[in-house]
């Protein structure tokens, strides 16, 4: 007997004009997740699987600064979203 498991996706912004952190601008379950990987590749944005960082972040709500405690993380993967688009 095989379960699927529900897909989740969360979306990230981060302007240090603007933001002390990066925010959390969208996030969901299903349909809602398959909504925003879609238009993330729509976009050009690059699409990261982390499972374990998307289950940490889909907890805040959404327009939160992420968690201090995650700023190192969250960080290395502006760096190679930044470098993925140039």
């Amino acid at each position: 007997m095989s379960e699927e498991k529900t897909k989740k996706a969360i979306a990230l912004r981060y302007n240090p004009d603007k933001d002390r952190a990066p925010v959390l601008v969208a996030k969901g379950k299903g349909n809602i997740a398959r909504k925003i990987i879609e238009l993330a590749k729509k976009h050009n944005i690059p699409v990261i699987e982390d499972e374990t960082l998307v289950e940490t972040l889909i907890r805040i709500d959404v327009y939160e600064e992420i968690p201090e405690e995650l700023y190192e993380v969250v960080a290395q993967l502006l760096v190679y979203v930044v470098q993925k688009i140039k």
